[in-house]
């Protein structure tokens, strides 16, 4: 007698061969014996686990009605895999290959995905990727706030992809993404030897400011940096060569200006906006820049001497006015009389004048003979 409890069902085997399956209950037969002597074998299999038998291929028993009616079969293809589901609750994944579950106490339900097709449907929770045994099945890329991603199947473009998390499924298609940094960005040229329209050797250090508008035809410039770089150091080359020193050194903005413009006519090509373009330093050679200091001390010296010439004609221009006017009004003479004699008196203690006379030409007389004996 064998007995089969409700979390179980039997197999009946003769001879090897399977006969039916054996629901819960008690059976007793003489024929019915687990014994190597025996032509009859029952195995008893839980519910609770998938249907498998190590001995025997899951096609041996699919002959069997009764024994489909309380089983779920899953046939998954090489280029599938299939997402198995416990009463809405994901368990385990399968690859390819035909399996078998006891329908009885659980419902199984399976998604069945593509790898051809690698983009993860949005309709599968992304909370069952934490999954470690699912992960190994699927790529995972992260896409940041300040990024593009460049998606590419075999190496052929499918799409731009925004800030965010994506996944694909690992299979026969290979999934690349690139990604592009859609930031303001600086590139800076240091140290660069330029000729100017006079045979002037200098070094010049200039900036450009840009950010990407197209990130798939910046991906499609090889080494895109470096093309920018020269295109930039071309063009600079050009316009420093089109001025001579004293008007580059004036003109410092009008040749990040001119460059700008030029760079703009190349955008659509790089794939960018280009914002701003300036010089930050101008270097001279040493005997070069002497030279500029020699004439800038010459200049600020001429350009003194006029300013003290102006103030000097300026003065005595004033003395000449301020004369006229003593000579035609006696009171403002006098006037004059009294306030040079309070700037002396300042200056010297007592003063004794005797006699008649005009009294400037005796002020003048005493200064004149103190000034003698100094």
């Amino acid at each position: 007698m064998i007995h089969i409890r409700n979390d179980q069902r039997g197999l009946l085997f003769k001879r090897g061969n399977y006969v039916k399956h054996l629901k819960p209950g008690k059976h007793f037969s003489p024929l019915i014996k687990n014994s190597p002597f025996s032509s009859y074998q029952v195995i008893v299999m839980d519910v609770h686990q998938p249907f498998f038998h190590p001995d025997y291929p899951l096609h041996m028993f699919l002959h069997d009605e009764e024994l489909l009616k309380e089983l779920t079969i899953l046939d998954v293809k090489d280029h599938e895999l299939a997402l198995h589901f416990e009463d809405g609750k994901f368990t385990e994944v399968y690859t390819s290959g035909t399996y078998a579950f006891w329908n009885i106490y659980k419902k199984h339900t399976f998604t069945v995905v593509d790898k051809r097709k690698p983009a993860v449907s949005e309709e599968i929770d992304c909370s069952i990727f934490s999954d470690p045994e699912l992960r190994n099945f699927l790529k995972e890329v992260h896409v940041g706030t300040h990024e593009r991603g460049i998606l590419y199947y075999n190496h052929q473009f499918q799409e731009e992809l925004k800030p965010g998390n994506y996944y694909f499924w690992k299979g026969p298609v290979t999934v690349d993404v690139q990604m592009v940094d859609m930031r303001q960005q600086q590139l800076d040229m240091t140290g660069q030897e330029m000729m100017t329209a006079d045979k002037v050797t200098l070094r010049l250090n200039f900036v450009c400011q840009y950010q990407v508008v197209n990130p798939r035809r910046v991906l499609e410039v090889r080494s895109f940096d470096q093309q920018v770089y020269i295109y930039l150091q071309l063009v600079l080359r050009e316009h420093i060569g089109a001025f001579r020193l004293d008007d580059l050194l004036k003109q410092k903005q009008k040749v990040g200006s001119l460059v700008l413009q030029r760079l703009k006519e190349k955008e659509d090509d790089f794939g960018v906006r280009f914002m701003d373009a300036g010089v930050k330093d101008i270097i001279l050679p040493g005997d070069v820049k002497e030279i500029l200091n020699t004439v800038l001390i010459a200049e600020k010296k001429a350009q003194a001497n006029i300013i003290t010439r102006r103030e000097e004609t300026a003065s005595t221009r004033s003395l000449l006015n301020t004369a006229k006017l003593m000579d035609q009004n006696q009171t403002l003479y006098r006037l004059k009389e009294l306030e040079f004699m309070e700037r002396i008196c300042e200056k010297i203690g007592t003063i004794s004048i005797s006699g008649g006379g005009n009294l400037l030409e005796q002020l003048n007389s005493l200064l004149l003979r103190e000034h003698q004996k100094k």
